[in-house]
């Protein structure tokens, strides 16, 4: 159940990693679009695993999870791409009809989103996995300018709604729980999701990533742990009554993450940088 709950990388604390001027200018483009993609993407599709975990602990029969799984990821899918490309393509349409005056594209894709998840909600499908698609298929139907101009005002508001959710966490911490758990098995629980959850996997698959040691050690390090962590586990803890241990444990490896994370992200994309320029002779473009 832990395991399952702390795989996805969280993509509002990646992104964190990714965007900005520092990163744009340090990172190189593929690097960033491959840490983008996979925080966004297996977010929803963890959801199989977390099912696969609450068949074993519980009453739901394997059977029934492969099927709820199929019908979560397949509908999400299906209904990502159908809103997201019809989305983008009404709002070409009326833009060049003059129907409507062009404007930021932030109301919109937030209405776009909301209208996906609680359409997700009513059939049972995954619902960040739904978004994540449709943002895709929109983004397929728009141009790059658009894409450049907006993304600077999209970040500074995802950072500024996902602020009260880590408020919340901050002020919610089980600290009882967690000395229940045992300060000495707390931090090396900590340690070892932290350096053996990505970083050896990431290493594995240097080449056929084809990726440079600095880019397999950046993405296998800068794997952040938040917000979909929560969501798992808050799920599991519905369907099968909350347990301390893994609540507690769940918990303390989101809030190490995310500070440990955070306070690295500066240093890591000086220490990129320096990498590149050592290896290349060149900054990085």
């Amino acid at each position: 159940l832990l395991g399952a709950a702390l795989c996805p990388t969280d993509p509002v604390l990646a992104s964190s990693v990714v965007t900005g001027e520092p990163a744009e200018k340090g990172i190189t483009a593929r690097t960033r679009q491959l840490l983008s993609l996979e925080s966004g993407a297996n977010d929803g599709l963890a959801l199989p695993l977390v099912l696969a975990a609450v068949a074993i602990a519980g009453p739901l029969t394997g059977t029934r999870a492969l099927t709820e799984s199929l019908w979560q990821v397949l509908g999400a899918l299906v209904l990502g791409v159908a809103a997201g490309w019809l989305g983008g393509r009404v709002l070409r349409v009326a833009e060049r009809s003059g129907s409507i005056s062009p404007g930021p594209l932030l109301v919109y894709t937030l209405l776009l989103a909301l209208f996906v998840l609680g359409a997700s909600g009513l059939l049972r499908f995954d619902g960040v996995l739904a978004v994540f698609v449709s943002g895709l298929a929109f983004n397929a139907v728009s141009s790059v300018d658009e894409r450049a101009s907006e993304n600077k005002i999209d970040e500074a508001v995802n950072r500024f709604l996902v602020l009260p959710l880590f408020v919340l966490l901050g002020a919610m911490i089980p600290w009882r729980e967690w000395g229940q758990l045992g300060w000495w098995r707390g931090i090396l629980l900590v340690l070892g999701v932290l350096l053996a959850r990505r970083l050896p996997v990431l290493i594995a698959l240097k080449r056929p990533l084809s990726l440079s040691w600095r880019d397999a050690v950046f993405l296998g390090w800068f794997g952040p742990i938040g917000v979909s962590a929560l969501f798992y586990l808050t799920m599991e803890a519905h369907r099968l009554g909350a347990d301390p241990k893994v609540l507690a444990a769940g918990t303390v490896v989101i809030v190490a993450s995310t500070v440990v994370h955070g306070v690295t992200t500066a240093p890591g994309l000086v220490l990129y940088r320096r990498a590149a320029t050592g290896e290349t002779g060149e900054t990085v473009k």
